[in-house]
């Protein structure tokens, strides 16, 4: 079976919950990455900060989104995590701020979407 028949078949037998924590996992995990990289790395670091801006991006627009399901407090409170991590993501590749925060933020996500303290962890 080749990687993107697996990749396919594992998407149909995921919850939408299941797909947003792989999706916060693997962002996350590039987050990591380029933290653990020499700042000089600037590309490979600001590949895996705009990944994860893109991301909060569009969840930001999804709520903002009258259509959307979710509670209008859960909504507020992604769209301004949204704004947050644009700005803050900003001020980590001008060298002004630290990955780390991004990463926290990330895994407090992945923590909701999972249900239990220790899937953050991972």
């Amino acid at each position: 079976m080749s990687l993107q028949a697996y990749q396919q078949a594992a998407t149909r037998a995921e919850s939408p919950r299941e797909m947003e924590y792989r999706l916060f996992a693997q962002v996350t995990r590039a987050l990591m990455e380029a933290a653990a990289l020499d700042e000089t790395e600037v590309g490979k670091r600001t590949d895996a900060l705009d990944w994860n801006r893109r991301l909060w991006s569009t969840l930001g627009t999804e709520c903002a989104d009258p259509a959307n399901k979710l509670p209008a407090p859960l909504r507020a409170s992604i769209i301004s995590l949204s704004i947050w991590v644009g700005k803050h993501t900003t001020l980590v590749i001008r060298r002004q701020e630290e990955i780390e925060p991004l990463i926290e933020i990330n895994r407090m996500i992945m923590q909701g979407l999972s249900g239990n303290g220790a899937a953050a962890a991972a």
